[in-house]
This record gives C-alpha cells, sequence and structure tokens, in this order.
C-alpha cells in the first residue's frame, strides 16, 4: 500500500548524506531500503558510528515498488521492509530468507501483540517494525461521533457524497467483508463477488480516494467522515483538528511494517545488527517521532499514550484483522476495485 505520515517530530528526508547506489556489498557496508519517513539520517550516523558499517540507504512509497527492485535485483539489496501480506508473497517466491533471531538480543523488547501473525508463523522471515491500524475517521464538529461504530454506518444514504476512503485495494474490500460477516482476507470468490455488489452500493456516498495524504481531505473540511490510517489522525490530532478516531466493531484493519532480509543479501550479519539497533527501546521512540506511528517495542511506546488513536484498547486490538496475502485472487480484486473507481 502506499503510505504517508505527517511527522510528529523530527525529519527523515535529511538522507544527503548517504548515497543511494545498490552496489556496495563488502562487508563494512550494508544496503537498506525502507519506507521514506521511518529513519533519520542521524540514527544512521549513529548506527555507523557504533559499528563501523557503513548504510547505502534507499527509500521508496509502496510495497509493489519494493517488491520490482527486490525482483530485478535481489542482490543488490540486505535489509528491506515489506509490509504485513508482502512478507507471505516475498517469502514463497524465494526472495527472503530465514532471521536469525539469537543475533536479536533486543527481540525480547517486543509487544506480543504483533508476534506469530499469520503472514509469519513465528517470525521465521520477518521482525516487526512499525505498526498501524486503520479506523473510522469521525469529525465531531460535523457529526455526532456516536452515530458510528461500525463499518456498516458508512452505507448511510445520510451520508451521499460526504465519504473518504483509502485508495488501497484490500483496505476497501477490507471494510464491505467485514460487513458482510467475511474475513477481510478471504479467497472466497462468491464472498468477494458479494463485497464488490456491497460496495457498488456504497460509491454514492464516496467523495474521494486518497492514500498518498488521508489526512488532507479531513484537515481541509473537504471530508468529515471516512476512513483513516491512526497514525494520520493522530497527525490531524496535532494540527488542531476535531477528530476521533473509532474502531468499528467488526475490528479494525491492522498491518505491519516488517524488517527481512534479502534472499541476496551479502551482508547479513549486518542486517541483523541493523535490525537490533533499530529494535532498541530508546531508538525505536525516535523512529515513532520522526513517522507518527508507533513501532512494535512495547517500551518505547509509553510517551504516546495519550494520543488516542494511536493506543487502541485491548479489546478493540483483539478484534483487528490483520492483512494477510489472497494469492491469485489479488488479480479479482484489484479488477475489481478498477471498476468501483470508474463508476462500474
Amino acid at each position: 500500500m502506499k503510505k504517508w505520515a505527517t511527522f510528529l517530530a523530527g525529519s527523515a528526508c535529511a538522507l544527503s548524506l548517504l548515497t543511494q547506489s545498490v552496489q556496495a556489498n563488502e562487508n563494512d557496508e550494508l544496503v537498506f531500503m525502507n519506507w521514506g519517513p521511518y529513519i533519520s539520517s542521524d540514527l544512521l550516523k549513529q548506527f555507523t558510528d557504533e559499528t563501523g558499517i557503513k548504510v547505502i540507504y534507499s527509500t521508496y512509497e509502496s510495497n509493489e515498488t519494493l517488491y520490482a527492485k527486490l525482483k530485478t535485483h535481489n542482490k543488490g539489496y540486505d535489509l528491506v521492509v515489506p509490509s504485513t501480506y508482502f512478507v507471505s508473497k516475498m517469502r514463497d517466491e524465494g526472495m527472503l530468507q530465514k532471521i536469525d533471531k539469537s543475533k536479536l538480543s533486543n527481540f525480547t523488547k517486543l509487544d506480543a501483540n504483533y508476534l506469530n501473525k499469520p503472514y509469519d508463523p513465528n517470525n521465521e522471515y520477518s521482525i516487526p517494525h512499525v505498526v498501524a491500524i486503520t479506523g473510522l475517521a469521525v469529525n465531531t464538529d460535523m457529526y455526532d461521533v456516536s452515530q458510528f461504530n461500525s463499518w456498516g454506518d458508512l452505507w448511510n444514504s445520510d451520508l451521499e457524497g460526504q465519504l473518504m476512503l483509502m485508495d488501497d485495494t484490500r483496505e476497501v474490500f477490507h471494510i464491505a467483508l467485514r460487513k458482510l460477516g467475511y474475513s477481510g482476507n478471504t479467497t472466497d470468490e462468491k464472498q468477494i463477488d458479494e463485497a464488490y455488489a456491497e460496495l457498488q452500493k456504497l460509491m454514492p456516498n464516496v467523495l474521494v480516494f486518497n492514500s498518498d495524504n488521508p489526512a488532507a481531505p479531513y484537515l481541509s473540511g473537504e471530508v468529515g467522515v471516512g476512513m483513516l490510517w491512526n497514525g494520520s489522525a493522530a497527525a490531524a490530532q496535532a494540527e488542531g483538528l476535531p477528530l476521533e478516531l473509532v474502531f468499528p466493531k467488526e475490528g479494525g484493519i491492522g498491518w505491519v511494517d516488517n524488517f527481512a532480509i534479502s534472499s541476496g543479501a551479502t551482508n547479513v550479519d549486518a542486517a541483523h545488527k541493523m535490525i537490533d539497533f533499530l529494535l532498541r527501546p530508546e531508538i525505536a521512540e525516535q523512529i515513532s517521532k520522526n513517522a507518527g506511528y508507533l513501532t512494535a517495542v512495547k517500551e518505547s511506546n509509553e510517551k504516546f499514550k495519550d494520543v488516542s488513536p494511536l493506543f487502541p484498547s485491548q479489546e478493540d486490538l483483539d478484534r483487528v484483522e490483520w492483512q494477510a496475502a489472497v494469492g491469485d485472487k489479488t488479480v479479482k480484486y484489484e479488477e475489481y476495485f478498477m471498476k468501483l473507481k470508474a463508476g462500474q
């Protein structure tokens, strides 16, 4: 999925000290490809100062871009950060190698809520990094938040032309599938067909799709209700918007960006060292400040407990359905999504 995060503090864009070349594969160099806003140049410099390992760092804005680059240049990268179901996709295609958790002294610092997910049982190929949940955003100056506790509430005909949905195939289908009582990760064609029909009914209510800067339509007043990532909701609140994020009774949509080591990695040891470095609570806290999202490191999240969108209750967290791969049914989902956006 494409992602956008408004930075709560700091900046992860000042990477001018680091080349984006993927040619370096010496033992004292780590080739690391990551989501744009997550890690600042200061953290990369700190890692180099501590270990002597130079980081060749580049960024991307979608899993599809990561996949294409790694598929073409598998031996050009050591450490990458795929999201949720892309872990299983890349694993099954032989693009990742197993992680040696005995080399990760900080593995025990991870929150058990984000471990052992269906896309990677026992975390053999991935280590959770940044976590997020998609919920139902409500501008309380425009709507009564008590009227929204289910994904199904978005189908209310009173909301014609007023909704924002994520510009993401799987997330949009997820809300319809959950409304119908199905898994958001279904591969049952009849259930996918039903979800498409349900979304056709929803389209008159939809004003905009946005995953590049999803807080923007809320901040501008263009919309006041719809889907939103919890990090984006927190950023909108920080801008002064009276926005509440509801985690619907059917469950929010959970996704995790994960550390993974390329099967073609030439500096596997350095990749493990970088993962362990980024799992330190004080380092993970800085990443949260940069990215606007929590990490999977439990201790690092304590300072953000007052930012309500970032901290669903345990009950809400237990209802979250985490995205998983749907195999060749991806094509069917995407074809239907294109039809929906074309008004079909």
